[in-house]
């Protein structure tokens, strides 16, 4: 089973928010990043459907020279393949970011036959021999009923023209929280896709894949013929903490890299702006003795008394 899982790097904010001095970025100069929640489970969903089905797991990344941390940080866990969309620093939006996925996507698509032509160290080919005339046709007997045939195998992802057999992705990007991405590369490579999966289950034969995920206090159960694309929430399991061993192998793996087409997209990003929070101040009322009317007097006011 071939998966392809998209991830985003993304900056570790615990504390307080503070926006670039011209307002269009994130200042992470204190902070450092990782990937989405979403997505690092979607890796380990991955990793667990290649163990028991084999094969490999790719992870793909759009981003600067310096996400091929994250990347590496997803090989510890488990992905056999990395590769980065580099950019220049410029913003991708998530038409643009689906479309660069779209295109690398179609590229892996490998013919399914091709003729290989002679190299320059080829032996000519030797010639024909001459063929004897043709015997007259022999009178044939009518041809026996054609047997009964076994249904065909069930498509793969081969046979569909995509390279993979499943496309993860995380429900939304811890940052931007766009929500689009997965839904637009579905749409573009004309596959299936379900959302917001919090259980994800294929069939022994690989050819379904039975999503759950949860809606207003019911479970909404899909099945869904691969290959497909599927987005996953944080829950639908806990990833793994990376080996020594695998910390070890993803250092010295690999990453391909390449350089995707710049889009400008329709909608340009104006400003940034950090909604203002909820002040808090604490107030003395007194000491000892001395405070006990204006506490009486706050808590007639809380309606305590």
């Amino acid at each position: 089973m071939e998966i392809l899982v998209c991830v985003k790097r993304v900056p570790m904010v615990g504390g307080r928010i503070v926006v670039t001095a011209d307002g269009q970025d994130v200042d992470t100069r204190m902070s450092g990043f990782a990937v989405s929640p979403h997505e690092e489970c979607a890796v380990e969903e991955a990793v667990r459907l290649v163990q028991r089905f084999g094969g490999r797991v790719t992870v793909l990344t759009l981003g600067p020279p310096a996400a091929a941390d994250q990347l590496r940080d997803m090989l510890a866990l488990g992905a056999s393949r990395a590769v980065l969309l580099e950019t220049d620093g410029r913003e991708w939006g998530p038409i643009a970011t689906a479309g660069a996925i779209v295109d690398f996507a179609r590229a892996a698509t490998e013919p399914v036959s091709a003729p290989v032509p002679p190299g320059p160290s080829s032996t000519p080919a030797a010639p024909a021999a001459p063929t004897t005339p043709a015997a007259p046709a022999v009178p044939t007997t009518p041809a026996a009923p054609a047997a009964p045939t076994t249904p065909s195998a069930p498509a793969t992802a081969s046979t569909l023209g995509c390279p993979y057999d499943l496309l993860l992705f995380g429900n939304e990007a811890a940052d931007t929280g766009d929500y689009q991405v997965g839904v637009r590369v579905a749409h573009a490579l004309g596959l299936p896709c379900v959302t917001g999966i919090k259980n994800l289950e294929v069939a022994d034969d690989g050819a379904v894949a039975r999503a759950r995920r949860e809606y207003r206090g019911a479970e909404e159960v899909f099945d869904v013929p691969l290959p497909a694309v599927v987005s996953v929430k944080e829950g639908i399991n806990l990833p793994r903490y990376p080996s020594l061993p695998g910390r070890l192998r993803a250092k010295r793996a690999t990453i391909e890299q390449y350089v995707p087409p710049w889009r400008q997209e329709g909608l340009r990003k104006e400003r940034l702006r950090v909604p203002a929070g909820e002040s808090k101040r604490a107030e003395i009322l007194g000491h000892g003795p001395d405070a006990v009317p204006a506490l009486l007097a706050l808590l007639e006011e809380l309606g305590v008394l």
